[in-house]
């Protein structure tokens, strides 16, 4: 177990930087999720802690040591990919201690720490099998008994559950999270899925363009994101923003005050999540709604803004049906669960 520091951290392909000053320390232990759009630069910076891709400048720590000119076999670290690469023509039980047999450990040890994995991971009946007699789920758990073994200080995932259908996802996220609570691991684990984010991390770096957008807890992010993009990245469905003015202390669009706010007066980008509106007829928010979305526990409605003509989305608890195409709607919102963006640089202007 150990530490993990990154250090003003930049990374250039020729003339072009990929990522840019991304700073962070993660704690002993700590479940650090990197979150972000493809291309962001996310796995390009796992790949940098595991050695794969070398440093441009900045420094990575690993247990207090500089890591940047150590090979990645000498990082005490271990990875799961999204592919499992797992060796075909070998059982469960070979492909979980080939690295320890690789690192010539003797039989008996590699036998009781493949033992040990295999019992933790619920592996223990399917030992003698191949790859290709397990379904998606248990090769992933044989990928990660392959990593356990080796009882590293640090785990990296890289996008493990991709692979998996809807359902398996949840239960191995859900296994994943519990597994390294259970070892004490420290771990970064990468995705591009915001739900997986929201329930696996202890805090999350949400990139962007190889910036670290924002770098806290699930609910620091959801709940006071500080940029305009992290705003919309997490949460589903994304945050309505709308282009919207502050005038004497309200928050207008076109000549209704929405909502009464504070700050200083000026164009803004204006953000309210779906499920904090409230369907009244006293709402200064007037919509067309124009389809509904019954999810059993919610109805997503989807709308267009009578004002404006913006798209507009709100989340209202238990089953709605439209009364026609376009049923006129009104809506209230929270003054404390609403946002505002600078138009200019995106940056979070109050909350």
């Amino acid at each position: 177990m150990a530490t993990v520091s990154l250090q003003d951290i930049k990374k250039s392909f020729g003339d072009t930087e990929v990522i840019h000053d991304v700073s962070t320390d993660i704690a002993d232990g700590e479940f650090i999720v990197i979150v972000g759009p493809s291309g962001c630069g996310k796995s390009t910076l796992l790949r940098m802690v595991a050695g794969l891709e070398t440093v441009t400048s900045g420094d990575v720590l690993i247990g207090g040591e500089r890591a940047n000119d150590k090979e990645p076999m000498d990082r005490d670290i271990a990875m799961v990919f999204q592919n499992y690469a797992l060796y075909p023509h070998m059982s469960v039980r070979q492909n979980m201690g080939y690295g320890l047999k690789i690192a010539k450990l003797p039989k008996g040890e590699i036998d009781a720490k493949v033992l040990e994995a295999a019992r933790l991971l619920q592996l223990e009946p399917l030992l003698d099998r191949k790859p290709r007699e397990l379904s998606g789920g248990q090769r992933q758990r044989v990928a990660m008994g392959r990593a356990i073994v080796r009882k590293p200080a640090v785990f990296l995932f890289d996008e493990p559950l991709s692979n998996l259908d809807a359902k398996l996802r949840v239960q191995m996220r859900l296994e994943i999270k519990e597994l390294q609570s259970k070892l004490g691991i420290t771990a970064l684990y990468v995705t591009h899925d915001q739900v997986e984010a929201m329930t696996m991390a202890d805090r999350m770096i949400v990139m962007n363009g190889g910036v670290a957008e924002q770098i806290g807890t699930p609910l620091e992010v959801y709940e006071t994101p500080r940029t305009l993009f992290a705003a919309q990245f997490i949460g589903s469905p994304a945050m309505n923003v709308l282009d919207a003015e502050v005038k004497d202390g309200w928050v207008t669009l076109g000549d209704r005050r929405i909502v009464e706010i504070g700050g200083s007066d000026g164009p803004v980008k204006f953000g309210i999540r779906p499920e904090h509106l409230i369907a009244e007829e006293t709402g200064a928010i007037h919509v067309n709604a124009k389809m509904a979305e019954p999810l059993g526990a919610n109805t997503l409605l989807h709308c267009e803004l009578i004002d404006t003509n913006e798209s507009f989305t709100a989340s209202l608890p238990g089953v709605h049906i439209l009364s026609g195409e376009n049923s006129i709607m009104r809506f209230s919102i929270q003054p404390t669960k609403s946002h505002l963006f600078d138009i200019d640089t995106g940056l979070r202007r109050r909350g």
